[in-house]
Formats: structure tokens, C-alpha cells, sequence
């Protein structure tokens, strides 16, 4: 196969293993794959390389006379072809933020939007794409405020939230999907149905089943301050969330974890937190290392 065909097929990573073999052949592999290597961090315009390099290649073809040249100047295009090949991939690269136990951040995004993010947490988005659309992927908790603009989605593995500017959170665990509307208008997407929540609503979906909540009259949510709140949830979501926060794991004895639970634990002093959430139930604990166990009186 000739030496442009193989280029563009690789620059297309569309290679079959014959191919692959053929293409680590040529004289060229070793600068090839130098360049690409060194030019992963570079970013460029949208460029299409495929149409570029045929152009480069035609051009070749065309000419009639074999002279010294042309074996350079074939060199020249494909490593000009994969530069521009390898800016425009780095363009369409998404942006990920991930946060770790105990950890929080604030993430400002192209348009002025923030997105602060809880313990255990991802958020991607597309920076190239912005501007035409601005959709985020999200696996945990955020609080959004977004700035005024085009429709701003935020897709979850158990929903998809919808807003145009406003201030919401989103909570986003296994088996555990929750929304509150702080400020304007969210709709929520689940199962294919719509619901939409004006500020102080609260959408809240647990091991499937839509439940009933009272409405929110905090202006932010708890665990931007340090502290997380449960009104009548599984307590076992306490548990999961305390190690979310504190980077422990709980071991539970004799305890139904699926007993309601409403209260709070501050995320800065493990000692009182572990009393706020077993003195309510006359629970004990002990500690060994980053393991503590929970049981019964």
C-alpha cells in the first residue's frame, strides 16, 4: 500500500492490523510519531485534515517529474497534515474535574456559570462546544448558579436537568436522585416525564420510587457551609455520606440502615459528627484506624 495511503488511514486511526505493521515500516515512523507525541498540548481552530492532506497528496500525484524534492516535500505534508490533525483532536477533548473524599471545589465555567462540587464528585464539559450548546455530565452533587443564556442541561445517569438561569442543586448517588430549585424555573427529565420545579421545590427520587418532600427554605445548600442535612432519609445514605466527607469506612451491627433518619453532621470534627449521628439512635462506636464501628447499645 502507498505511503500516503497508509498516512491518511492513520491519521483516521482507521488502520487494520496488516496496515498497522505496514505503516511501522516506513522510513518516516520514527519522526511521525515524535511529532505526535510532542503536539498533544497544542490547540487550533476547526481543520479539515482529511480534505487538507488530499490536497497536499493530489498535488503530489500530479506531478510528473520524480526529482529529489519530492520525497522531502511528501514528508513535509503528512507531518503538516497529522500537526493539524492532532490541534484540532486536542479541541474536542472534554474538560473533567473530579473531586476526592473530604474534598470540595468550585469550577467556573466559559460562561461566567460556576459549579461547586461535593466530595466524590465528576463534572466534564466541552469547551469547544460551548457556545452552541451547553450540556454538562455530572456523577455525584453540584450546586449550579448558571448565567443567563442558551438552554443549560445537565445530564446525570438518573435524569437530565434543563434551565435557562438560575440556582439549583443536584444530587446524583446510586439508587439516590435529587434536585432542588433555589432561584427561577428548573425542569426535571425522569423516566421520559417532565416535572418542574420553581425555587423552594424539591424533586427527590430513592431505589426508584418518587417521594414526597417538604419544601426548601435554605438559600443554599448545607454542605456549602460544611454540614450535611437529612430530613426522614434511609440511614444508610447517612452513612454513606459521612464517609464521602470524612474518608472513613463505617461497619454498621445489629442496625437496620433503612430506618428514617433527620438530623445533621458538620464536616469539620469527626469526634461530633459520629455523636450527631449515633446519639439520636443510641448507637456506640469505636475506632481503629480509618474503620469505625457502629452497633447497638
Amino acid at each position: 500500500m502507498k505511503k500516503e495511503v497508509l498516512i491518511s488511514k492513520w491519521l483516521d486511526n482507521d488502520l487494520n492490523d496488516q496496515e498497522l505493521e505496514a505503516f511501522k515500516k516506513l522510513e518516516d515512523y520514527d519522526d511521525l510519531m515524535t511529532l505526535s507525541n510532542n503536539l498533544k498540548a497544542f490547540k487550533a481552530d476547526d481543520y479539515d485534515t482529511s480534505q487538507q492532506l488530499e490536497s497536499v497528496l493530489k498535488t503530489i500525484k500530479n506531478t510528473h517529474k520524480k526529482t529529489h524534492w519530492i520525497k522531502p516535500f511528501i514528508r513535509v505534508a503528512a507531518i503538516l497534515a497529522i500537526s493539524f490533525s492532532l490541534y484540532y483532536y486536542t479541541t474536542t477533548l472534554d474538560t473533567t474535574i473530579s473531586t476526592a473524599y473530604a474534598e470540595m471545589t468550585t469550577v467556573k465555567l466559559p460562561d461566567a456559570s460556576t459549579v461547586s462540587l461535593n466530595a466524590k464528585t465528576y463534572l466534564a464539559y466541552n469547551k469547544k462546544s460551548w457556545k452552541h450548546e451547553r450540556h454538562v455530565e455530572l456523577d455525584g452533587e453540584a450546586f449550579f448558579k448558571v448565567a443567563k443564556g442558551s438552554t443549560f442541561i445537565v445530564n446525570t445517569k438518573a435524569g437530565t436537568v434543563a434551565v435557562y438561569g438560575t440556582k439549583f442543586n443536584i444530587k446524583q448517588r446510586e439508587n439516590y436522585f435529587e434536585v432542588i430549585c433555589y432561584e427561577g424555573v428548573v425542569g426535571v427529565t425522569y423516566n421520559s416525564q417532565l416535572s418542574k420545579l420553581k425555587a423552594g421545590d424539591r424533586f427527590l427520587i430513592i431505589d426508584g420510587k418518587i417521594i414526597a418532600t417538604e419544601k426548601e427554605n435554605n438559600a443554599t445548600p448545607s454542605w456549602l457551609h460544611n454540614e450535611s442535612q437529612f430530613k426522614s432519609l434511609p440511614y444508610k445514605m447517612v452513612l454513606e455520606e459521612f464517609e464521602r466527607q470524612y474518608n472513613v469506612t463505617l461497619v454498621v451491627q445489629n442496625i437496620d440502615t433503612e430506618q428514617l433518619f433527620s438530623g445533621s453532621f458538620g464536616h469539620n470534627n469527626l469526634e461530633v459528627a459520629l455523636k450527631a449521628i449515633t446519639l439520636p439512635l443510641h448507637l456506640t462506636y469505636s475506632k481503629t484506624g480509618h474503620t469505625i464501628t457502629l452497633k447497638r447499645e
